[in-house]
């Protein structure tokens, strides 16, 4: 009997010896939660995008909590989100700079050129990954498959005439379409800006207009244009210098191939 007894006993006491130093241990090392962040990140969207400079909502409602972060930051929740956490926070709300989507392409079907056609997955990746970048002459340009549209929450992008096309009443600015384009034609822009080139290609003139009627040519006209100098050619495609541009409008109506547009023509001068 104590054969069986005393070892019971024994394992009885380390059990319960364990169980004390675990007790202790999670008392001792226990970390304080923050009540407010869990608010705050009750009330941010839950995308998870990284618009904001963090991992994500929880990542960054942690942030706010500790002082580390602005609570403008989140993009896709806007105003009424640093509202929220505004009054969580118990400070005076900060306005929200409102961002959306911007795509460097205008090379739709009936102005871009084909190398072949393409028959398999509706994948941007996949079919980037073909020979010459896909089917695309220009292999800078827009696919039009729809990889940035099926990661939009806010279903503010489309594939109209085989190039995606930005919704920007409905786009929060997250970057989820940027992070999915295998080209980088996606730039994430204050809604503010007035002007915005829309051709990536880094071909010469003579190249680019065999493959697209409607890509920079690399003329250097609106640079010349420009009052102020907020337009520089580069890499043989026009860039304009936001934080100069004066939305004056002489780009877009002195470019010959009118790929410098107005991403709001209601705010345009």
């Amino acid at each position: 009997m104590k054969e069986i007894l005393l070892p019971a006993l024994a394992m009885g006491a380390v059990g319960l010896l364990l169980g004390l130093l675990l007790a202790l241990a999670s008392k001792i090392f226990a970390v304080e939660k923050d009540e407010r962040a869990e608010e705050i990140a009750s009330v941010l969207p839950g995308a998870n995008c990284g618009s904001c400079g963090y991992a994500g909502c929880s990542a960054y409602a942690a942030a706010i909590s500790k002082g580390e972060a602005k609570i403008n930051c989140c993009s896709p929740g806007g105003q009424s989100v640093a509202d929220a956490i505004a009054d969580i926070m118990g400070v005076s709300a900060e306005a929200v700079e409102e961002k959306c989507a911007v795509i460097a392409c205008n090379g739709t079907i009936d102005k871009a050129a084909d190398k072949y056609e393409y028959v398999g997955i509706e994948d941007c990746l996949t079919a980037s990954r073909l020979q010459g970048g896909g089917s695309k002459a220009c292999t800078y340009g827009c696919l039009g498959y729809g990889s940035c549209a099926k990661v939009c929450q806010n279903n503010a992008i489309k594939i109209e005439n085989g190039i995606a096309v930005v919704d920007m009443e409905k786009c929060g600015g997250c970057g989820e379409c940027a992070a999915a384009c295998p080209k980088n034609l996606i730039s994430i822009v204050p809604k503010k800006v007035k002007y915005i080139v829309k051709c990536h290609s880094c071909d010469k003139g003579a190249e680019m207009k065999e493959k697209c009627s409607v890509g920079c040519i690399g003329c250097r006209i609106c640079e010349k244009n420009c009052p102020v100098g907020a337009i520089k050619v580069e890499n043989n495609c026009a860039q304009i210098d936001q934080s100069v541009c004066i939305s004056c409008g002489l780009c877009e109506s002195k470019c010959p191939k009118k790929i410098i547009v107005a991403i709001n023509k209601d705010d345009a001068q």
